[in-house]
């Protein structure tokens, strides 16, 4: 029976003989945490790539016709439709998932997302086809949307069901490992491109190769995350309906509450993702005339200051809870909104000050938002339920962040951009505090 929900595809075969080969008969949590970094990691290193080429080459590349400002305006007011679109492609794949099993979702979802982010490494500029170019761009961000939508894998949910009480935000903190590992690699990759080439062969061709390793990357994460849905111990979750998924108009209306609660209090953290990863390389680029390699550089570096604090908030939610470390994290970072946006406007060192401090926080609190995702709902609800939460808090928190956050520094200096990121933070605050049902399941 469980084979059949699964699915019998050539691929979970082959998943299935990786772990037979391995003598393992079951899921250890180490196999799960390592499965789940692998796949967040590629998830958002495909992610960074449209990220940073959404302010290094498109605006170039698809509106030429424009100012610099206007044009990376437009390239940003792309970039929420991914977002849109995520919701969708989770209700689409919801259904494959309950018609064709796991390892069939995941598959088409993998090859998607790997199909659509490489496809751009070929996309023609407005030169060649006209506005086009801009329309084209737009379809393939929809069809990583709908792609991201159908990668949700429930592996974190497993993690968590697998973590003994004491040490939960310790296992919640390992998937968001991915985000600064992902941005790493993106980073590193951009970086040694525009300082290896000079800027026409860096618009002509070097700008599209990261986008070529995206997909050889989920090709990997496929295997790695294969082999954990189809273990025994997955199975044996989804046929007592602890992963299984359930259906979303159904979910939506017994969780409403939840989903609606879920999505707003990790938005501090959520809002300040793209505050310190998109946002800065973005201002750097239109109003200073710092190198940018240099600025990459410093990204790899403040990243990887995040991957600590990821870890650190895991013991620190062990010890204090997560909803306090979400209520702390979020009052801080609307201390920091108020004055560190300043800091890019004073060179190197303070744009240095801004990525590190901005990334510290940032890990804090986003090392525990997958456990405030996923721990407000019921067991049969909480695959759906959490999958819908997450688009939901990507989509306010995160998607529309870069366009906001340029709009109100392109109009009233980058002080003003702070006023997004504080609007997250309050968002967060208030889920906390009307909550207390969410508080006590998070303590």
């Amino acid at each position: 029976m469980a084979n059949a929900q699964l699915g019998s595809t050539q691929i979970e075969h082959d998943a299935r003989l990786i772990n037979t080969s391995h003598g393992e008969d079951h899921l250890r949590p180490g196999d799960i945490a390592i499965g789940v970094i692998i796949g967040r990691t590629s998830e958002f290193f495909d992610f960074f790539v449209y990220a940073i080429a959404s302010v290094l080459v498109f605006p170039a590349l698809v509106f030429p016709y424009m100012d610099r400002v206007t044009g990376t305006l437009w390239s940003f007011a792309l970039f929420p439709l991914a977002f849109i679109a995520r919701p969708i492609g989770t209700q689409i794949f919801m259904r494959i998932d309950r018609r064709h099993g796991r390892g069939a979702k995941l598959t088409l979802a993998l090859f998607l997302l790997g199909t659509a982010t490489v496809t751009m490494a070929f996309l023609p500029g407005y030169e060649q086809v006209g506005i086009w170019s801009a329309i084209l761009l737009a379809a393939l961000r929809v069809l990583q949307g709908l792609a991201l939508g159908g990668a949700w894998d429930g592996l974190a949910s497993l993690l968590a069901l697998n973590a003994p009480p004491s040490r939960r935000g310790w296992y919640a903190m390992v998937p968001q490992l991915g985000a600064p590992l992902g941005l790493m690699v993106a980073s590193g990759l951009f970086a040694y491109f525009v300082s290896a080439l000079d800027s026409a062969d860096f618009m002509s061709w070097g700008w599209r190769y990261p986008f070529f390793v995206a997909f050889a990357l989920n090709v990997v994460a496929l295997f790695a995350r294969l082999r954990m849905v189809v273990a025994p111990e997955y199975v044996k979750l989804f046929e007592s309906r602890e992963l299984t998924p359930s259906r979303v108009t159904a979910t939506i209306k017994a969780q409403w509450r939840n989903i609606i609660i879920g999505a707003f209090a990790p938005l501090a953290s959520f809002a300040l993702f793209h505050m310190v990863t998109v946002f800065p390389l973005s201002w750097i680029a239109l109003y200073t005339n710092e190198d940018l390699t240099r600025f990459l550089l410093i990204e790899v570096g403040a990243a990887a200051c995040g991957v600590v604090a990821i870890v650190i908030s895991g013991i620190l939610a062990d010890r204090i809870g997560r909803r306090s470390l979400l209520g702390y994290t979020a009052a801080a970072i609307a201390a920091y909104s108020g004055f560190a946006p300043q800091l890019l406007e004073k060179g190197n060192a303070g744009e240095t000050v801004f990525m590190v401090l901005g990334f510290i926080l940032l890990g804090l609190a986003f090392g525990q938002s997958s456990g405030a995702v996923a721990s407000n709902f019921p067991k049969r609800a909480r695959y759906t339920g959490a999958a819908l939460t997450s688009d939901l808090a990507w989509l306010f928190g995160a998607g529309f962040a870069p366009l906001g956050a340029l709009l109100l520094a392109a109009n009233w200096g980058v002080i003003a951009s702070g006023l997004y990121l504080l609007s997250g933070a309050a968002g967060t605050l208030i889920a906390l505090y009307f909550n207390k049902e969410l508080g006590r399941r998070l303590d």
